[in-house]
């Protein structure tokens, strides 16, 4: 089958059934009875809760229930927590934990403070607005350089600095020796805006009890549905794991806000056990903007020390993180040894000393996001050698040339210990210069002045760790009508495992796709799974799917050469018929599924079947794809209105299971990318708190129009660390966009350095800035 098999660009086989409205969503689903529940939430940034009345709304048409805070407590559902510490430098890490309703004080608008339950959601809407709830407003600080600040609002009283925790990379003193020896140092403060996800699919819950069992059921999208049964029955229901089913039909997208510990899951699940009767949450598009984890929000201070020739000696960061009102799951450490992992990128250097304040404001919690902190690790480092190259007085790309981590080099291990196994990151660099035609810039330079435009390019190289959790489950059975089923742990919500997980299979096995099922998201269907994040689907289920296989094919090569009267030894598996080598005497996968099923036809010792499930377990702590991106832009000086127009890229992402779908997650990245570097920002009102951007009139998604072509190309370095020799494919374009274009930006207007968004008004004004200045000098 090797049409179907590693390495073939297979058109996903999911689309079909997506595309021609097929799918099966969890709004799609309605169970008998279901009961339709609205959440009240605090339209207040900060403030006291003095009371809560419920009567009128209890009583409005078709309201079968209203919940709140201290219905919760007396029903005694737990906080929600951090799912990670973060070892702090003075105190440890700082977590109130949060309750599923505010019962005495709301900390962000749109903290959820009642559920109301009804027959239809417009009865329990209109409901909601019986709810009478009194607040006294306090102040409150929703700018995260604001959040430290002396006689800043206090948010948690056990942290009367907002200061959840500071985290220390070490390695200060080798730092500093690095500044006190340097030929030229430089330096940037820059900002990481603020995003909110958004996937296609609102979020959406549905929670069922089965008082006969004893066991909730949830339906949800997710990343994982064993990671949200997990956080759900230890902290929200505080009851086995075993008495949760979770089940995630088709996802409408994910990027990293999928499958959280949140609220409102716990919310359907226990107003199901209360009424007796299922319940579904479904938020609108406003909503989503106010209760879905955002991403990013970072101010940061770096500075980088460099010897005669340019290379990097030393490199200090300081940042401060918002983690918003509460810890989300992976909040606190998303900006801190999450991002860490690659700290120093793809550079040589070891001396580097990163101190990172993860602060609490008054907004929607921060969780991971697209790239959750190898983006801002990236543009950090990117942002300082531009600055470098600028004060050295040489190119963007030489100065990057001189810094590389080189092949010869590899294994590297960086300046926090993980070891970067394989890479190319020069030739990488010069592919991608040669697809943008970056000696062919200047030509086009002219061409933009002659029609009065300003014209830019830039570069960002990243690198990731990629692989998340350490373990995954996969299962492959072979059904007694020769269908392989293949259930894995891990979460397509968009990534194409349907199709790419099958080639694996038709590679190792010979059969077609198109008699095999793929079966993920039930946590009854497979005993274990670590989701989908962090780019680790090809690597860590791919990898538990090829080894699954191997053992099905070991079996079937046994029970072959028992029904060939030959040794397993000399029976081989090619093009889905077991032959016996150097002869003529084959047969095909019908009568080795017939007799594997057949006790009477086995091998002495074998039992039936053709079932193979376990546990991959990885050795490393994670693996690095990596690349390098271009972007050219043109700028119209009238307006301030930037255009992309040229976009190329270069990763390496191992060995390449399926090059469309690679392709498809560049095209993904680098758009995420875009709308972090031109146009997405979450923003808040300073003085009252309130959320500006809660609708697509307020927050610019990128369109197709915003971005360009894209020239796109893979540097196939195969990674050691696991036999598909595969690494992460998901969120290099969020790595390498926003460094490209934020570098081409300033190159247009001339200018050290803007920050993100770079919309049309913030670069207009830093145009007229530069233009005051030169009035003045030559004043």
């Amino acid at each position: 089958m090797e049409k179907h098999g590693i390495g073939q660009p297979v058109r996903r086989r999911e689309d079909v059934r997506l595309l021609t409205g097929q799918g099966r969503y969890t709004d799609d689903l309605d169970p008998p009875g279901c009961a339709q529940a609205v959440v009240l939430r605090s339209p207040h940034a900060h403030a006291r809760i003095l009371f809560v009345r419920t009567e009128a709304a209890r009583a409005a048409p078709g309201v079968l229930a209203v919940l709140t805070g201290a219905d919760a407590v007396a029903d005694g559902l737990g906080r929600l927590a951090t799912m990670f510490d973060v070892p702090g430098r003075d105190a440890p890490l700082f977590d109130p934990r949060r309750e599923i309703l505010q019962s005495t004080r709301v900390r962000y608008v749109g903290d959820p403070v009642a559920l109301v339950v009804a027959e239809t959601r417009q009865a329990a809407q209109d409901a909601a607005d019986l709810v009478e709830v009194e607040y006294e407003p306090l102040p409150a600080v929703t700018e995260t350089a604001a959040a430290l600040a002396p006689g800043a609002p206090v948010i948690w009283e056990g942290r009367p600095d907002n200061l959840c925790v500071l985290w220390d990379s070490g390695r200060g003193d080798e730092a500093d020796a690095g500044f006190a020896r340097a030929h030229r140092t430089v330096s940037v403060a820059l900002v990481n805006n603020r995003m909110v996800a958004n996937p296609m699919e609102p979020r959406v819950a549905i929670g069922e009890w089965d008082a006969g069992t004893g066991r909730y059921l949830f339906r949800g999208p997710s990343q994982g549905a064993h990671r949200v049964r997990d956080g759900l029955a230890k902290y929200a229901l505080q009851v086995p794991a075993a008495e949760l089913r979770v089940v995630s039909p088709d996802v409408g997208g994910g990027f990293g806000a999928r499958g959280k510990l949140v609220p409102e899951n716990a919310m359907v699940l226990w107003a199901a056990r209360r009424l007796g009767r299922p319940v579904k949450w479904l938020a609108g598009r406003t909503e989503t903007f106010q209760s879905d984890p955002h991403g990013r929000d970072q101010v940061t201070e770096a500075e980088m020390a460099l010897d005669a020739e340019g290379r990097c000696l030393a490199v200090r960061i300081r940042t401060t993180a918002a983690m918003g009102a509460y810890l989300q799951d992976m909040g606190p450490r998303v900006p801190t040894t999450g991002g860490a992992r690659v700290m120093g990128t793809v550079y040589d250097v070891q001396a580097v000393h990163n101190q990172v304040r993860c602060v609490f404001t008054n907004t929607v919690p921060t969780d991971a996001f697209r790239g959750a902190g190898r983006p801002e690790t990236a543009y950090i480092m990117e942002r300082l050698f531009d600055r470098a190259a600028a004060a050295f007085g040489i190119g963007r790309d030489e100065i990057r040339r001189r810094n590389y981590v080189r092949p010869d080099q590899m294994p590297y291990r960086n300046t926090v210990g993980n070891v970067i196994d394989s890479g190319a990151f020069a030739a990488t660099q010069e592919m991608a210069l040669g697809l943008a035609d970056w000696a062919g810039f200047p030509a086009r330079l002219a061409a933009s002045r002659a029609s009065g435009r300003l014209r830019g390019i830039g570069l960002g190289y990243f690198i990731e760790a990629s692989g998340g959790m350490p373990t995954e489950t996969a299962r492959l059975r072979i059904t007694p009508d020769g269908r392989a089923e293949v259930r894995v742990g891990t979460f397509s919500h968009g990534q194409g495992h349907e199709t790419a997980f099958l080639q694996i299979v038709a590679e190792r096995l010979g059969l077609d796709p198109t008699a095999m099922d793929f079966i993920q998201g039930d946590t009854d269907e497979i005993e274990s799974g670590s989701g989908t994040g962090g780019s680790r689907s090809s690597q860590m289920g791919g990898v538990a799917v090829l080894r699954a296989s191997d053992a099905v094919a070991e079996k079937a090569r046994r029970i072959a050469a028992h029904l060939l009267e030959a040794a397993p030894d000399d029976v081989e598996l090619s093009a889905g018929r077991f032959r016996v080598a150097g002869t003529d005497l084959a047969i095909d996968w019908p009568r080795v599924v017939a007799a594997a099923h057949d006790p009477a036809r086995l091998p002495p010792g074998e039992s039936p079947g053709l079932d193979e499930a376990l546990t991959y377990k990885r050795d490393t702590e994670c693996n690095f794809p990596n690349g390098c991106h271009v972007a050219e832009v043109e700028v119209d000086p009238e307006t301030g209105q930037v255009t992309l127009v040229g976009y190329a890229a270069v990763d390496d992402v191992g060995r390449v299971i399926n090059p469309m779908l690679v392709h498809g997650q560049m095209h993904g990245g680098i758009m995420t990318g875009i709308g972090q570097a031109l146009m997405e920002e979450a923003r808040y009102d300073p003085a009252s708190g309130q959320f500006l951007t809660s609708t697509f009139q307020d927050y610019a998604l990128p369109r197709a129009g915003d971005a360009c072509d894209f020239t796109l190309a893979l540097n196939v370095v195969p990674t050691p660390t696991n036999e598909l020799g595969v690494k992460g494919a998901g969120e290099g374009g969020a790595c390498g966009a926003p460094p490209a274009i934020v570098s081409a930006v300033c190159d247009a207007l001339g200018v050290a350095h803007i920050d993100m968004p770079l919309t049309a008004e913030k670069v207009w004004r830093a145009l007229s800035l530069r233009e005051s200045a030169s009035r003045l000098a030559a004043e």
